[in-house]
């Protein structure tokens, strides 16, 4: 398997986050999920490229790249975005370089990537697998999954790494002392009787391109045909709320990862065993960044290294506390578990661009499948910064 460039192993591989800042530096131990692969035999054999600081740097960078690493793109047409943050781990998926990968998600980080290159992903519930020794940005919402091209390698691979950990008490809250073996779950008869709802309401608030919403329609179906019960619009009583919060500036949902991203880098630093800059806060990064030449600053901007420090606090503050409990309620109670309360569903079902951001502020599940394809004629849209295709021709 491959793993993502910002999970810590005690090997010659480095761990950097795609950063200069990190080569060199050494940690105590592998991290909680690497040494769980390694004890079920799996060989780890390399570090897989991310979006750099797992895409919590710049303000107009692209999906794919980092300092350390260079620019990923996707096999599926030419100069493809990977997307991100996970992207080396989608791209080595999805072309057979492994069997398997591990990324880490804050908001999307394992989803977007795995939809982008027609992978399965598995975005766990925070605290089924450790964070140890991963580099973070948000403890509250970072979680490690795995990305593969079948759902029962995706089974498998989380069967081994989830599971508690000493060195993350997040895990401690699982409520089992082994954790489930998920490839049980596999059973082409699942959706009898489940009923699945469907927050149209997310749908309805910005554009979406019409052939992913006719796959999502397809698939509707074919969940139908295979006994589910459809419940359509069981929306998100507080999707005009998480709307209105949505701002990377002011919203209480930058404030929880700003916040979090001072005091979680600061912990991962402090654990280090070597380290050549002596880089020990995000002050420290955010230094070296803008005046290492590799790094491609100013091109490549510190926007969320700014943001951050900015904030003048962390997530020891009675106003970080507040947000938190904001943000829980928006993916919670006015999000993913109110709907399915609401509506005594068993799941609900979005196209993956749409489905990760509420679940990610309440450190809920989710788990992306394959939908199909653009049209060989779709027309070409590029990310405005850097010429990435983001959409086009065959791209998942």
């Amino acid at each position: 398997m491959l793993i993502k460039n910002n999970i810590a192993t005690l090997d010659q591989m480095n761990n950097t986050a795609g950063s200069y800042s990190l080569i060199g530096a050494k940690v105590p131990r592998d991290a909680g999920v690497a040494a769980k692969l390694r004890a079920a035999g799996i060989v780890l054999l390399g570090k897989s490229n991310l979006s750099q600081w797992a895409n919590f740097r710049s303000s107009n960078s692209s999906n794919g790249w980092s300092a350390y690493g260079g620019q990923c793109t996707g096999a599926y047409y030419p100069n493809q975005d990977p997307s991100g943050s996970s992207s080396g781990s989608g791209v080595g998926s999805s072309v057979g370089l492994a069997l398997a990968s591990l990324g880490t998600e804050t908001s999307g980080s394992i989803l977007a990537p795995s939809a982008q290159n027609n992978l399965v992903g598995i975005k766990p519930t925070v605290g089924l697998t450790s964070r140890a020794l991963v580099i973070p940005i948000s403890e509250h919402q970072d979680t490690v999954g795995p990305m593969a091209r079948t759902v029962s390698d995706a089974a498998y691979v989380l069967s081994i790494i989830a599971g508690k950990d000493e060195n993350d008490n997040y895990t401690s809250a699982q409520p089992w002392n082994s954790p489930p073996d998920y490839t049980q779950a596999l059973n082409f008869s699942s959706l009898r009787g489940a009923r699945i709802g469907v927050p149209r309401n997310v749908l309805s608030s910005g554009e979406v391109y019409q052939p992913l919403l006719d796959a999502f329609e397809d698939a509707i179906s074919i969940m139908k045909q295979a006994g589910a019960t459809i419940v359509d619009n069981a929306n998100f009583s507080a999707y005009h709320e998480f709307i209105a919060d949505n701002n990377e500036t002011f919203g209480k949902g930058a404030v929880v990862l700003d916040a979090d991203f001072v005091s979680d880098l600061a912990n991962y630093f402090s654990e280090l065993t070597v380290n050549p800059k002596n880089i020990k806060s995000l002050a420290d990064v955010s230094n070296f960044t803008q005046i290492f030449k590799l790094e491609e600053y100013p091109q490549r901007d510190t926007f969320e290294f700014d943001q951050s420090l900015s904030l003048g606090y962390n997530n020891t503050d009675p106003r970080f506390w507040d947000a938190y409990q904001f943000t829980s309620y928006l993916g919670g109670e006015g999000g993913v578990t109110g709907a399915l309360n609401a509506n005594n569903l068993d799941a609900l079902i979005l196209p993956t661009d749409y489905a990760y951001a509420i679940p990610a502020f309440a450190g809920l599940p989710v788990v992306t499948v394959p939908l199909g394809f653009y049209p060989s004629n779709f027309t070409v849209v590029k990310d405005k910064n850097w010429g990435l295709v983001e959409v086009g021709p065959n791209i998942p």
